[in-house]
């Protein structure tokens, strides 16, 4: 990649310079003919004895002079803009290149990750299952953990489908009437058990949207699966749910690391993460924001995030209910 890159530069000079340098060439030409013209003017009208003559001809040949030059500059401007904006075309390819090419390094490394984890984690369970001899409480606890991982598994290919299917222009979603307030309280307290955050839940009873359950379950989980993850254990995370006019309105908020005023812009891209997977600690593919900007895109809603106090982030989704 950095070859094309110095290739493109290389290019875009010569052609700049190859340009300029013909602009000069036809100026010092242009002003060859026109100390020619104005020689043979000399040469064959006599100032004093023709005076009008000569001025009506040294007129034309000044205005030919200004004409031509006037061409040759405006000729050069347009294809010096022509050029510019070739080379602007170009540079947003090879920047979308190398980021889509990044976004998939990232990708491979992140989905190997996740996949090798719990397999690893599900494989030492049976094997010390099938070659110890372990109590009943033991054997629980072994099951529990490779459950824990097939269920990792399980929201991964989830994830992956999901992202597939929303991403068809063609996908529609369902239209039911929902109670989302059960939704998310029934969703928060699955985190609730397998988290050691404080959670404090705001939740207004019986709010009521359109959709399809399946999806806002997943938004909701997605939202608050991130606050837990990208927070210490033990801090706080807030999960309301109120109804204002035509509204209902969802946060979650937590203390974690927050998310910078740039990044802001790109997280709900496809596969986009914060760093690089090489020195990312926190596990994930980079599907999940994406989902829920493509849920609430399909349910005609909207998010928001924003900086909470005093650190973390705030992820605010509002759904029409009229």
């Amino acid at each position: 990649m950095k070859l094309v890159q110095f290739l493109y530069i290389f290019l875009l000079t010569y052609v700049i310079a190859a340009l300029l340098f013909w602009g000069s060439s036809l100026n010092r030409q242009n002003k060859i003919i026109h100390n020619y013209e104005l020689k043979n003017l000399r040469d064959s009208l006599d100032s004093v004895s023709q005076p009008m003559e000569y001025q009506l001809a040294f007129d034309q040949i000044q205005y030919k002079k200004s004409r031509v030059n006037n061409q040759y500059l405006g000729e050069g401007a347009t294809f010096l803009f022509v050029i510019l904006i070739g080379a602007t075309i170009v540079y947003s390819s090879i920047r979308r290149t190398q980021l889509l090419s990044k976004q998939q390094h990232n990708f491979m490394l992140s989905i190997t990750h996740e996949l090798k984890s719990p397999i690893a984690a599900i494989k030492l369970n049976l094997e010390t299952m099938e070659r110890r001899k372990l109590s009943e409480d033991q054997k629980s606890l072994l099951m529990k953990r490779s459950l824990k991982e097939t269920n990792r598994l399980n929201d991964l290919s989830n994830n992956l489908l999901w992202a597939s299917q929303l991403e068809n222009l063609k996908f529609a979603p369902a239209q039911d009437r929902i109670n989302f307030s059960a939704l998310v309280k029934e969703t928060a307290e699955h985190y609730i058990e397998r988290n050691t955050h404080s959670f404090l839940l705001n939740i207004e009873k019986e709010t009521f949207i359109s959709g399809d359950k399946i999806l806002w379950k997943m938004l909701a989980s997605n939202l608050i699966e991130n606050a837990c993850k990208y927070s210490e254990p033990d801090s706080l995370i807030s999960v309301c749910v109120n109804e204002e006019e035509d509204q209902v309105i969802f946060k979650v908020a937590d203390q974690g690391t927050g998310i910078s005023d740039e990044e802001k812009q790109k997280i709900f891209k496809k596969f986009y993460r914060v760093g690089s997977e090489e020195s990312r600690k926190t596990k994930g593919t980079g599907l999940g924001l994406f989902i829920i900007a493509q849920i609430v895109e399909r349910h005609k809603a909207s998010i928001t995030v924003s900086d909470n106090q005093p650190k973390g982030s705030v992820f605010e989704v509002i759904i029409n209910t009229a």
